[in-house]
């Protein structure tokens, strides 16, 4: 029987990128629907769990993407909502990339710490969608966790949304701009940049030579790059006493986990993989 995957964006466009590694994830088929909102989502998931019997069901599964995590989890919610009884599916959450790409960011500063409890862990423009999940995951971790936002109140929104989200408690320090880094980072032993493409955050001078930073970490690939220093490239290289990772040594685990979460869609009827459940995938793939 073939593997269908059902893909709900909340874009206008179904995302070709995630509609590509489903099909390299094993599915056989991706059936694409963007802009999709809540109310919308119970027809479409009844034409999906209606045509095959609950033995068979495993054979069919759920991606909800899209530019907007906050419509992506109300998706989801919609999703769970149109299930019942043993009519239902696996389904996965990955809004822009969110949870995987936060996921692997998480693994690679935990593969270069090891033990981070009670560890500063500070994320550089930690407001937007990776970043609160990066937070979030650190902090269930046991890290001390700091996040930067140039205005207060968008760092004050954000540490709400985590708590609310991870039960997680993060404490927020308003950044400016690239010359206040230096202070942001005081005490910090993981660094994670989760700053828009083509903006310098961390300049050299912020992060060479500070005394405790074990690891850094750069999600921009586009140049000027996130953190002065680190190479798109790097994948755990040591550059100034400390290990560091670029944004494709970080992207090439997300899309591992990625594939991985796609595989694991097709397993079963009870799945649902969002920014801990993808973790327990990323773990297992490093085991």
């Amino acid at each position: 029987m073939r593997k269908l995957l059902l893909q709900l964006d909340s874009a206008p466009h179904p995302s070709v990128f995630d509609r590509i590694v489903a099909f390299d994830g094993g599915a056989d088929e991706v059936m694409s629907y963007g802009g999709v909102t809540a109310d919308a989502v119970r027809d479409l998931v009844h034409g999906a769990i209606f045509t095959r019997g609950p033995k068979e069901l495993h054979n069919t599964a759920i991606f909800i993407g899209g530019t907007d995590m906050a419509a992506g989890e109300r998706l989801l919610a919609a999703v769970r909502g149109a299930f019942f009884g043993p009519l239902r599916v696996s389904v996965m959450l990955d809004s822009n990339g969110s949870n995987t790409t936060a996921v692997a960011a998480v693994a690679k500063l935990q593969q270069a710490v090891g033990n981070i409890q009670d560890r500063r862990a500070v994320i550089t423009a930690g407001t937007g969608p990776v970043g609160q999940r990066a937070a979030g995951l650190l902090a269930q971790a046991g890290a001390e966790v700091v996040v930067t936002s140039r205005r207060p109140e968008a760092g004050a929104r954000a540490v709400d949304a985590i708590r609310q989200r991870f039960g997680a408690t993060v404490r927020a320090v308003t950044m400016p701009d690239s010359s206040h880094a230096a202070a942001g980072l005081e005490g910090a032993a993981l660094l994670l940049n989760a700053g828009l493409a083509g903006v310098r955050l961390v300049p050299r001078d912020a992060w060479v030579g500070r005394a405790g930073l074990r690891v850094a970490a750069d999600l921009n690939a586009v140049p000027p790059l996130g953190v002065d220093g680190i190479e798109v490239t790097d994948n755990g290289a040591e550059r100034n006493g400390v290990t560091v990772f670029g944004a494709l040594g970080v992207g090439n685990l997300k899309m591992k986990i990625h594939k991985a979460c796609i595989a694991r869609l097709f397993e079963r009827t009870d799945l649902v993989l969002d920014a801990e459940t993808i973790a327990d995938v990323g773990r297992s793939l490093s085991n």
